[in-house]
């Protein structure tokens, strides 16, 4: 009989050694299966089954409403019409008073695109007159024709855009049909649906239940704070632009409901469009410029220190390193939803990693062992198991 290749046998620990760590034990595993088929599931599918993700997405945000009515004492089924019912409410006022009325304001802000950039010209043409010393004219040619290729790459971009409305158009139309009745499925028959999906997973699960009750809170609390705080911020800005007359009041203060969506960024980025809606209005130096320039800053201000700490008090605290990381990861994925779920997949990532078991760590063998709460945790009771599974 051959004796052993030590070459192999080296590689054969080392490679056994990797698994043992990454995959210490049956918990682990089964985690790591469950994680994967998750992802490959999304990643794969996700343009064809997008309507079934949205509306998984949305029941799960509405089954929390749904938890607090029957918690009041409704029944299941009564607690599912009612929530249901306002929900349609809310995308029948989307459909056909919100968006009309934010499509005829985004239609004439474009067609005054032209005179807006015709009035930065000659503001720009005149800045060598009164500043002579600091910009010479031959700077002012170079930025002139920099805008003017700025524009022309816009108005290709806009006709490939209305080129491409019709499927836009259809799309909406299948969501609006769909999305809606599947929601609907997913609260009526939840029970029904999740026990079927778990016959797919494998039974040995105890550490992925334990690890999705506490990405259950975390992500429940930052999405529906983030629709809350979307909610107001548009609410509250379209009361304030209205009152002080600004133009395309209604676009503006979608602009600002959905500038939370991106931390840190979405803030910089509505505020040219605001002011500068402002500016092309009043020009620089009148009283409804100051005022709309400081409504607007009280507006960012008070949603970040009163409306945040508020909404999002028992959210996961993330580093703003790793926020950034993750719109940037998740964004280049899935585009808009990417940055919307970016901070919560970013939490799921987060407990996964700070619930894997580890080797060093006591009882890592241990079949019900989790480390999210304790290290040193007993064991669940047969309840405890059978409720987890």
């Amino acid at each position: 009989m051959p004796a052993a290749n030590p070459n192999r046998t080296v590689i054969a620990l080392v490679l056994r050694s990797f698994v043992n760590r990454i995959l210490p034990n049956a918990q682990a595993v089964s985690l790591a299966l469950i994680l994967i088929m998750i992802s490959v599931l999304i990643y794969s599918l996700s343009g064809l089954l997008m309507p079934v993700f949205a509306s998984v997405v949305l029941a799960y945000l509405l089954e929390g409403i749904v938890a607090k009515a029957e918690a009041a004492g409704l029944p299941r089924w009564t607690s599912v019409y009612l929530v249901f019912s306002i929900f349609m409410t809310g995308v029948v006022f989307l459909c056909f008073y919100l968006l009309p009325i934010v499509s005829q304001q985004a239609v004439e802000f474009v067609q005054q695109i032209p005179a807006m950039v015709y009035r930065l010209e000659m503001s720009i043409l005149q800045l060598p007159k009164l500043y002579p010393k600091l910009i010479s004219q031959s700077r002012i040619q170079e930025i002139m024709q920099i805008l003017q290729r700025e524009v022309w790459s816009y108005g290709q971009n806009m006709l490939s855009v209305s080129a491409a409305s019709l499927v836009s158009v259809a799309s909406a139309i299948v969501y609006l049909f769909l999305v809606p009745m599947m929601v609907f499925f997913f609260l009526k028959d939840k029970k029904l649906l999740i026990d079927w999906f778990l016959q797919f997973i494998p039974s040995d699960r105890y550490l992925t239940a334990r690890v999705w009750e506490e990405v259950d809170i975390q992500i429940g609390n930052y999405i529906r704070g983030k629709f809350a705080e979307v909610f107001i911020l548009w609410a509250s800005s379209f009361i304030t632009f209205r009152f002080l007359d600004l133009n395309y009041a209604m676009l503006l203060a979608v602009f600002m409901g959905l500038q939370v969506i991106i931390p840190y960024v979405g803030a910089t980025l509505v505020t040219f469009p605001v002011l500068g809606v402002a500016y092309f209005q009043w020009g620089w130096g009148s009283d409804a410029f100051v005022y709309v320039a400081v409504a607007y800053a009280i507006i960012q201000a008070l949603d970040g220190v009163l409306l945040v700490p508020i909404l999002f008090s028992e959210a996961v605290n993330l580093h703003a390193i790793a926020i950034i990381v993750a719109i940037l990861f998740f964004g280049g994925l899935w585009g808009f939803w990417g940055v919307f779920f970016a901070i919560p997949l970013a939490t799921v990532v987060k407990a996964v990693l700070s619930a894997w078991p580890r080797l060093g760590d006591p009882n890592h063998d241990s079949p019900f062992y989790c480390p999210i709460n304790s290290p040193t945790q007993n064991p669940p009771n047969a309840s405890a198991r059978r409720g987890a599974g």
